[in-house]
């Protein structure tokens, strides 16, 4: 939210909660890794997946099996579980200072598509939350498949307060 000259923007927890946004559940690794790490101010997030209750919410590649609109629900719905996986590490989305790298990586056929339109759903959200003064740089990658044929992953690094 932005304030007034002076005033303070709302922190990212109240602003989820102006919004009416319940993170989902504190994600969990399908494999022998972690989701978040910390080290100095950074907090690098694992390749995010768009899933529910540990199953993939979305499958297929965009362009064939899957819509733009359908992509870019699978952003938001994997900007979701960063969200829940960094609150999870820290505690609060208060921490963060600033989102410092999003990685978007989109499964698609070989025919052009709009990704970075599908990538914008992620970064939008995060901008609703955090602001625009916080916003990430930005890769968008295309590849043929990603891990449980889902969509869309992105990676996430925070810069956090310590």
């Amino acid at each position: 939210m932005v304030a007034g000259k002076g005033a303070q923007a709302a922190s990212a927890d109240r602003r989820l909660q102006d919004l009416g946004i319940e993170l989902p559940a504190v994600p969990t690794p399908f494999g022998s890794y972690v989701e978040t790490v910390k080290t100095g101010n950074l907090l690098f997030l694992s390749g995010m997946l768009p899933v529910v209750d540990h199953k993939p919410a979305y499958v297929g590649r965009l362009a064939g099996d899957l819509a733009v609109e359908t992509g870019r629900s699978a952003a938001y719905t994997a900007a979701l579980g960063a969200l829940a996986a960094a609150k999870g590490h820290l505690g609060t989305l208060d921490k963060i200072t600033r989102i410092v790298r999003l990685g978007v990586f989109i499964a698609t056929l070989d025919e052009s598509i709009n990704q970075p339109k599908i990538a914008d759903a992620a970064s939008d959200f995060f901008k609703e939350v955090f602001g625009i003064d916080k916003l990430a740089v930005r890769s968008v990658i295309g590849v043929a498949s990603l891990p449980l044929n889902v969509p869309i992953v992105i990676e996430v690094t925070f810069e956090i307060a310590i």
